[in-house]
């Protein structure tokens, strides 16, 4: 909880500091926006390898090998700086430029899953 706490203390405050900065400098505010977000995913970057941990004990509690689990992380991984990326554009006032980091980060996650679809592809073929 108290994790959570800090993460929202620094986003508030990187968020007023970037609305009050924001009517005479505009840039700096998206900067300040930036390294307010940088800030918050370093925090949460522990946390980010203790569930990569967890998901790789699942996957060999499972059975599962690492060639399934991979795919599902980096998919998860690609969405959410895809989606970081997205937000920060529409901040600047780009959302052209944003619908095209969503676009292509929902190209990209797909291209990371087909691993994963080829080997249940693969099972199927071997049960029929």
């Amino acid at each position: 909880m108290s994790e959570a706490v800090k993460i929202a203390a620094a986003a508030v405050a990187a968020a007023l500091c970037a609305v009050v900065v924001r009517r005479q400098s505009p840039e700096i505010a998206l900067v300040l926006g930036v390294g307010g977000c940088a800030l918050v995913v370093l925090y949460c970057s522990g946390a980010l390898k203790s569930v990569m941990e967890l998901a790789d004990k699942l996957a060999q509690a499972g059975g599962l090998s690492p060639q399934v689990i991979e795919p599902v992380m980096k998919t998860a991984g690609i969405a959410i700086v895809s989606r970081l990326a997205a937000d920060f554009c529409k901040d600047a006032q780009e959302g052209g430029l944003a619908s095209a980091v969503e676009l292509a980060g929902t190209a990209l996650a797909l291209a990371a899953a087909l691993p994963l679809v080829s080997m249940v592809l693969d099972l199927l073929v071997q049960l029929l």
